[in-house]
């Protein structure tokens, strides 16, 4: 190896951060021709996950590091939410603290490189594509050791969570999630349901903040807010609340 591919070995490894995967595509970008790619490759300096995907030899690469090369590298915009993104803020009190399963949220129509679905992650994961939001607020940096993902905030996580009953998430678990959250930023709470898409998460969360008596739910501006008309069924069979039009467990 030449002395000037040896120093660009040097670089690449010495900034690439500890659990992380390194796609092709960034590393070309970044003036490493794919010959070359291919010859740390047979000389096992790197190690490949899949079609486009690395990682260094021996080292230990979770979710959060192929997550980590979607965002920051293939600048894709998916993030983690959901119950998930309350995980990893300890705000999901009545959860285990080992999370088995992510919750990964896309915009639609938005795939997962196939090395991401087929790499042996050691969780299982549920990717969802929607538009929920029209506009990418509510995400914050969330610090992983030795690299940040972007995950969801409090107030955009609970969202996300109550988006998914019934199909994917329980009432009983969703009222349970929303019942602590008691320090969410009412600025943002409006912003967030001033641009969902969903008029049946919206009146769900109106439902269960008002239920659970939270100190914000009083300060919400509701003048922007628009919760549609007619019924929706949240619980089919349920009993009905005239006030949000949503029928809710008996």
């Amino acid at each position: 190896m030449s002395v000037q591919n040896d120093r660009k070995l040097n670089r690449l490894i010495l900034n690439w951060p500890k659990g992380t995967v390194n796609t092709a595509e960034w590393m070309v970008a970044q003036g490493f021709g794919r010959s070359l790619i291919d010859k740390y490759k047979k000389s096992h300096w790197i190690s490949s996950i899949g079609r486009g995907a690395y990682i260094l030899p021996g080292d230990r690469v979770d979710w959060a590091g192929g997550l980590f090369a979607l965002q920051q590298q293939l600048k894709l915009n998916i993030h983690v939410g959901g119950k998930t993104a309350l995980q990893l803020k300890g705000l999901a009190h009545f959860l285990t603290p080992e999370i088995k399963k992510i919750t990964l949220f896309g915009i639609a129509k938005q795939k997962l490189p196939v090395w991401f679905k087929n790499y042996d992650r050691g969780v299982e994961v549920d990717y969802i594509n929607t538009n929920l939001f029209s506009k990418d607020i509510g995400i914050s940096n969330y610090d992983y050791g030795n690299f940040t993902i972007n995950i969801s905030s409090a107030e955009r996580a609970i969202m996300e969570t109550l988006f998914q009953v019934p199909l994917k998430q329980t009432f009983t678990e969703g009222s349970l999630l929303m019942e602590h959250l008691i320090t969410l930023r009412v600025d943002l709470i409006g912003e967030l349901l001033e641009n969902a898409s969903s008029i049946k998460m919206k009146r769900l969360f109106l439902y269960l903040a008002e239920k659970h008596a939270l100190p914000w739910f009083d300060q919400l501006d509701m003048s922007n807010i628009d919760i549609g008309s007619g019924k929706r069924v949240i619980i089919p069979g349920g009993a009905f609340n005239i006030k949000y039009g949503i029928t809710v467990p008996k």
